[in-house]
């Protein structure tokens, strides 16, 4: 069984269609679903973004918090700008939280490298403790994410491991969560 650790803060440098940018404190007490996705990748687009949007319509905003985490490690011209994106996010009706990951001298954005991610789409449910339960990079099934999700909504006041539920994809962090 994998040990959770705390979900590693996002560092992101701008928020879109929030009043107030959300953080995993703030957050605390929901579980939370983050699609990390850039705006030109096919699987985030067909996949990855709607996945989420239908997260969202399934469960209770009191239960589940969607976020978008934009990590763009390629074409930064094309899609580097908060202009671009909030042209993107309008376009495709994408109206839930979303952050651009901060970039770093490494080339890779530092949110993007605290949870050690494969590329994009990935994947991340954070339970109401604020521990990283689940992590998969390209596509997940509807069922099994669905499964995962109500299996730590119902949880009373936190959640229990859910190892024997999604234990093949999730990525334990480094103690230092990869910083």
């Amino acid at each position: 069984m994998a040990a959770f650790r705390p979900a590693p803060e996002w560092r992101m440098a701008h928020w879109l269609n929030t009043p107030s940018p959300p953080s995993l404190e703030s957050l605390r007490g929901r579980t939370v679903l983050a699609v990390a996705f850039q705006m030109l990748c096919p699987g985030c687009v067909s996949h990855g973004l709607p996945q989420a949007q239908r997260a969202r319509a399934a469960f209770s905003p009191e239960d589940l918090a969607v976020v978008g985490l934009h990590t763009v490690f390629e074409h930064h011209e094309a899609q580097g700008t908060p202009q671009a994106l909030a042209a993107f996010l309008h376009e495709y009706r994408i109206d839930f939280p979303v952050g651009i990951d901060a970039q770093s001298d490494q080339g890779v954005p530092q949110t993007m490298r605290a949870y050690q991610m494969q590329g994009t789409p990935t994947t991340i449910l954070i339970d109401r403790a604020g521990r990283l339960c689940l992590q998969k990079f390209g596509h997940l099934d509807d069922l099994r994410l669905g499964a995962a999700i109500q299996s730590l909504v119902s949880e009373p006041g936190h959640s229990k491991s859910a190892a024997s539920d999604c234990d093949e994809d999730v990525r334990p962090l480094p103690a230092d969560g990869g910083a």
